[in-house]
């Protein structure tokens, strides 16, 4: 999800032929399979974190009469997976892949070696309470696992094109809906190298996707949460305004961690090991933990439920606390080693952003205050438009706002055009590691 742009640079071109009704047709069928299996491994990955979730917040403190929301736990339980992690970058074979601070939603295969260390690592972290996301992590590593079985089974399509239906399909899988993937895909087919019109390079993808969609919601996921707040309904002129503070002053919240990552991640890179670095990243985030309570752990989709579901139990003291908290813990697991995705810890900053917006601007309404929050901050870490509107109307649960976000989106998009990514380029690991890289630095991605 920048950290990554969304809508980053796209996969290697598809370099096929034109494509006519009968090879869509015929690629329609590796589409569903590379769809089905990208929701299968993503709902597996999610199953085993759930379960390690479990034991490390439920079982075992009950086991040692702590509770479970007791800050020393939160510190000991953040400062072990740290350790865990850093352990497992160091010593397992492939050294669990690319360091997620230096990649986009876009991904080339890794080598299958990779994957091992690179799973075990994203089920610490969700299950460990880490501000990351799976969505960088769980598309390499669908990418990797759809080109190794069907360029196999179908040597005839094409690899780059295998490699991006599983994004797209990954994609679908994630937000529980083909939209998603059309979106972020809209931007990218006309890198295609393909003939036919954007419909017939879009085709495809959404095939994939909607493969992933469908068999997310027969295993029981999704992504939203209910709304507690009316429609929003006829847009009033005034509430643009409004809207746009809300929104620009969230998007400028979101460059103030953008511009803060390098330097932190040089501060725990100078480091030059993974054991040092990740375990000390456990311990800041441990400290985080434990002022900001668990609301601000793990990912933030089930956070920002928690949030929306009673607004009014969140004075903008609180909520206050909670974005600073909930920004300086995703700075610090992005940057210290960790694997996983920036886009849905931007979604509860989003949230937290809007309720605090809709609080300091009684004036506008609730919903669109969200929106306008998640608007902003989505916008500035993903640098997508696209994807910040879809999530900002699905997460509100009101289609009604989508009318004013589609306005209020151009201001915040001035605000962040200019801006730095949320990303560590090639430029920013040269200036941070002189001299021959370490086996943790280099991005795996040779089969």
């Amino acid at each position: 999800m920048p950290g990554p742009s969304a809508a980053s640079p796209a996969p290697a071109t598809p370099p096929g032929p034109q494509l006519t009704v009968r090879r869509l047709m015929l690629l329609s069928i590796p589409a569903i399979v590379i769809g089905v299996i990208s929701a299968l491994s993503l709902w597996l990955l999610n199953q085993i974190a759930a379960q390690l979730d479990g034991i490390l917040w439920t079982n075992l403190p009950k086991s040692l009469g702590i509770a479970s929301d007791s800050p020393w736990w939160i510190f000991a339980v953040l400062t072990a997976i740290g350790i865990a992690v850093g352990l497992v970058v160091w010593l397992v074979p492939g050294h669990a892949g690319p360091d997620s601070a230096t990649t986009e939603l876009a991904a080339t295969p890794l080598k299958m070696s990779v994957l091992p260390g690179l799973a075990v690592v994203v089920i610490l972290s969700l299950a460990g309470g880490v501000s990351l996301g799976p969505e960088n992590p769980i598309i390499a590593i669908n990418v990797t696992l759809a080109v190794a079985i069907l360029a196999r089974i179908a040597k005839a399509v094409p690899e780059a094109l295998i490699g991006a239906l599983a994004i797209s399909a990954t994609i679908g899988a994630l937000f529980g809906t083909p939209v998603a993937a059309a979106l972020v895909f809209t931007g990218m087919v006309g890198d295609f190298k393909m003939g036919g019109s954007l419909w017939d390079k879009l085709f495809l993808p959404l095939v994939a996707a909607g493969a992933g969609s469908v068999t997310t919601f027969l295993v029981g996921g999704g992504f939203g949460a209910e709304s507690p707040f009316d429609p929003y309904g006829a847009p009033q002129p005034f509430d643009l305004l409004l809207g746009s503070i809300v929104a620009c002053a969230a998007a400028a919240f979101g460059l103030v961690g953008i511009y803060l990552f390098p330097l932190v991640h040089r501060a725990f890179h100078a480091l030059r090991h993974p054991l040092l670095f990740t375990a000390l990243g456990g311990v800041v985030l441990g400290l985080l933990g434990a002022i900001g309570g668990p609301i601000t752990l793990f990912k933030g989709l089930d956070q920002s439920a928690q949030l929306l579901a009673d607004p009014s139990a969140y004075p903008p003291g609180q909520l206050t606390v909670i974005l600073l908290v909930k920004m300086a813990a995703l700075v610090v697991a992005a940057s210290a080693g960790f694997r996983g995705g920036r886009i849905f810890p931007a979604v509860f900053l989003g949230v937290a952003a809007g309720l605090l917006g809709g609080a300091l601007l009684p004036g506008l309404p609730l919903s669109l205050a969200v929106a306008c929050g998640i608007l902003g901050v989505v916008l500035a870490i993903a640098r997508d438009g696209w994807v910040a509107l879809f999530v900002a109307v699905a997460l509100v649960d009101d289609i009604t706002v989508l009318p004013m976000l589609c306005i209020i989106v151009l201001p915040a998009w001035l605000v962040v055009t200019r801006a730095r990514e949320m990303l560590i380029t090639p430029d920013d690991l040269a200036r941070e590691r002189p001299g021959a890289p370490l086996p943790w630095d280099r991005a795996a991605s040779a089969r």
